[in-house]
């Protein structure tokens, strides 16, 4: 019975894999190169591009092959190989850094130890398995041609009050992620629920005022562009800051009362036919031109004076900024029955959906 239960875990980990897809594809350096490097990953390949790019070409020899995944996806195929067997990508960087810990948690990840690696805080190290790469801030969007600066919230205390009369200009035009579609939006949610005591009346003003929750930073931020939402709440700073660039109306807003860090994590799977060389690629983007390769993306976002124009930082900065830390608290919003709860209470006060595909994170 233990054989067939094992044959019947290979059989359903193939069919998950087989049923899930790539959103895009992209490949950096000689088509003919000697050496592959699969890397898949929740990061847009614009906001990618550059710091593979730097890499292929420092390294002879080499090509980097980069799929762009949605993070639940990405997490069930990673696990689906894992538990297969078989071989798997070479490295995962994913937004949604629970899942990545629970990735390594259950025997998936194989170990890297480097001087970059032991150069990195305890909160983006965990077990020499999951390692945070960025520095990327949760924030609240908006278009300043829309939104005066007076009626621009500054904390989630501020967005509550704007949501809260009958005939906010608000009503249907704020935005966040869809936290069954994101695992991103669903970590943010969780971690929101364990930081602060506005949760639950953050998320009864959503419900009430008709915010839309939907799947993708991309088409949140398109929307807080074309006038269709007027707020986006916790939506990564990078691809905001990369939107202003294109489009000055839009400004990123650090809530003051505390914004959430983010690292996204990079793991080597344990099945890996490069275990060398993506120990290289990770040692790489934690190195002084892999990260400045990263801050040209937005993917480290400075908050000293050197922080992007279009980016408004908190009063108190040295106490605004929370990380989330690479530590076994973030497996605790995956318990199963958790996460239930979690999504139950969501849905019973958000019950708008605007739909959409896997998201980009």
């Amino acid at each position: 019975m233990k054989l067939i239960g094992m044959v019947c875990a290979m059989i359903l980990a193939g069919t998950a894999a087989a049923r899930a897809l790539p959103e895009a594809v992209a490949s950096y350096g000689p088509s003919d190169a000697a050496r592959q490097l699969l890397v898949r990953g929740t990061t847009d390949i614009a906001r990618f591009a550059a710091v593979m790019q730097l890499f292929a070409s420092r390294t002879g020899g080499v090509r980097i092959d980069y799929e762009q995944w949605g993070s639940n996806d990405l997490f069930e195929v990673t696990m689906a190989e894992c538990r297969a067997g078989g071989q798997s990508a070479d490295m995962v960087i994913s937004s949604a850094v629970d899942l990545q810990l629970k990735l390594a948690n259950d025997g998936c990840a194989k170990a890297h130890r480097s001087v970059a690696t032991a150069s990195l805080p305890q909160v983006a190290n965990w077990r020499d398995e999951v390692f945070g790469i960025t520095r990327e801030l949760a924030v609240i969007v908006y278009n300043r041609r829309l939104l005066s600066d007076a009626e621009v919230p500054r904390s989630r205390f501020d967005l509550i009050d704007l949501l809260r009369p009958e005939d906010s200009r608000l009503r249907g035009r704020v935005a966040t992620y869809d936290i069954e579609a994101s695992g991103l939006g669903y970590l943010f949610a969780f971690a929101d629920a364990q930081q602060a005591t506005t949760f639950g009346s953050l998320i009864e003003a959503f419900g009430r005022s008709g915010a839309i929750a939907t799947c993708c930073s991309a088409e949140i931020i398109d929307g807080v562009a074309n006038g269709t939402y007027l707020i986006a709440y916790n939506v990564l700073a990078s691809y905001a800051l990369a939107r202003a660039e294109e489009n000055p109306d839009i400004v990123a807003v650090a809530p003051h009362d505390y914004t959430l860090v983010l690292s996204r994590a990079a793991l080597m799977p344990r099945h890996g036919a490069e275990p060398e060389l993506a120990g290289a690629f990770l040692d790489f983007m934690l190195s002084e031109g892999g990260r400045a390769a990263l801050n040209s993306s937005h993917l480290i976002v400075r908050t000293d004076d050197a922080a992007p124009a279009a980016l408004r930082l908190p009063e108190t900065p040295e106490t605004s900024f929370r990380p989330i830390a690479l530590t076994p608290s973030l497996l605790v919003g995956l318990d199963q029955h958790k996460r239930r709860e979690f999504v139950a209470l969501w849905r019973s006060t958000f019950p708008h959906d605007g739909g959409g595909e896997a998201p980009l994170e």
